[in-house]
């Protein structure tokens, strides 16, 4: 399986992409081909001034990072859950780089229906997720937000299924649970080529 693992944490240092670190081991392991990218190694600040009526000029970097989305078959992300959905960095990411003609292509409007291609179609996602609350809570009582956006916003693309895998509460856990979610993050890479 070709697997593009989507670094979204803006920190290199965080317990979210040590877990991302034990995952990529894990797919690696079982005979997957990885590529890992980090977000804030790229350059998105200039999409926050255009707005959706103009298409923006990606650079070379962003050129290639769609190339290599294109020829994935399960996209990665991994990122902390900061109120109550992923930080801004990957939200800016998806705005910037799942663009019409890219991403999915508009039909012609006809009557009161909106249709659309949906150009990524074929590829599957996993989401790893920190967070401080349980994701008992988080999924119970606020409602999952951040899956329901992810969900959505890479399902109105084609991709599917979107899966994920929480890890929480990072903030109250002790070490030996944090080792064992280390485990439990190369096992799910481990056993991604199957799925």
């Amino acid at each position: 399986m070709k697997i593009l693992v989507i670094k979204s944490h803006p920190r290199d240092e965080s317990y979210c992409h040590a877990l991302t670190d034990e995952y990529v081991k894990g797919a690696l392991q079982a005979g997957s081909e990885v590529e890992v990218v980090k977000l804030n190694s790229f350059s998105l600040e200039q999409h926050l001034k255009e707005g959706h009526q103009v298409k923006p000029d990606l650079s070379p970097e962003l050129l290639s990072l769609q190339k290599s989305i294109s020829t994935a078959e399960c996209l990665v992300f991994a990122y902390p859950t900061w109120w109550t959905t992923p930080p801004a960095l990957l939200k800016l990411f998806i705005e910037s780089l799942f663009i019409s003609g890219f991403a999915f292509r508009y039909h012609k409007k006809e009557g009161l229906l909106v249709k659309w291609d949906k150009l990524l179609q074929g590829k599957a996602a996993r989401l790893l997720v920190t967070m401080d609350s349980p994701p008992l809570f988080y999924k119970l009582l606020i409602g999952d937000p951040g899956y329901k956006m992810m969900k959505g916003s890479l399902g109105f693309c084609g991709i599917k299924p979107v899966r994920r895998s929480y890890f929480g509460s990072v903030k109250m856990s002790s070490p030996q649970k944090k080792k064992e979610w280390l485990n439990k993050a190369y096992r799910i890479g481990e056993k991604e080529r199957r799925l």
